[in-house]
């Protein structure tokens, strides 16, 4: 209801390790421990759903042929929103070896109520264009920053229906402005929050991501 091109996961084992990333006295080491473990997970759903970078093969098991599925690597650029994206960059990269990596910083004006989104750096690999895009950011709170790196990526020609924005929470308020702006961008989250608070927080959320994920609070 929120945005038109969404996935939510369904994973039973999600409760639990939102418990722990989510508690304010889980200490940093055992919130990077639970967060890899969450964020392996998204990021396996993730890879799952790209259509242009995977195709049908046949396998042959010790007893029989077997149809599947294989992703190419090569069809697929992970690109990450500086810093929190860094840590589900991790994992991308963990379960796709070899894989091109963008990076992207932007960071919220912090001077004004609003807080927009500035763009301060963006380094992209070459042929980007033509390969589906994991746009990693672990927290959609406004929107702002995720609508400011697709724009970077349409800006050197990446198709916005190449691009697909993989993240741990967001909230209502984000969805709707990224699906007003980007309807075509494909969604995956493991969480659904409540909203956002005074100072554009997620609620419950569960803090600074990129904070709590490299021990700098």
């Amino acid at each position: 209801e929120f945005h038109p091109n969404i996935i939510v996961l369904e994973n039973k084992s999600l409760l639990n390790l939102f418990t722990r990333v989510r508690d304010q006295t889980t200490p940093p080491a055992a919130f990077e421990f639970y967060a890899k473990r969450l964020m392996t997970i998204l990021a396996e759903e993730t890879i799952a759903d790209l259509p242009l970078a995977t195709s049908k093969t046949t396998v042959f098991t010790p007893c029989a042929e077997f149809k599947g599925e294989e992703v190419d690597v090569d069809k697929i650029c992970a690109v990450s929103i500086v810093r929190a994206g860094d840590s589900l960059l991790g994992c991308v990269r963990a379960l796709l070896p070899g894989v091109s990596v963008g990076k992207i910083l932007i960071q919220r004006d912090e001077t004004v109520p609003e807080k927009p989104a500035k763009l301060f750096y963006c380094k992209l690999p070459k042929g980007i264009e033509d390969k589906q895009v994991i746009l990693c950011d672990p927290m959609l709170a406004t929107g702002g920053s995720a609508a400011k790196a697709i724009e970077s990526l349409i800006a050197v020609g990446v198709p916005v229906s190449s691009i697909i924005f993989s993240n741990v929470v967001c909230c209502p308020e984000g969805l709707k402005y990224l699906g007003g702006l980007y309807p075509e961008v494909k969604i995956v989250t493991a969480s659904i929050d409540e909203g956002l608070n005074e100072e554009k927080y997620i609620v419950p959320g569960l803090g600074d991501y990129g904070d709590r994920f490299f021990n700098t609070v």
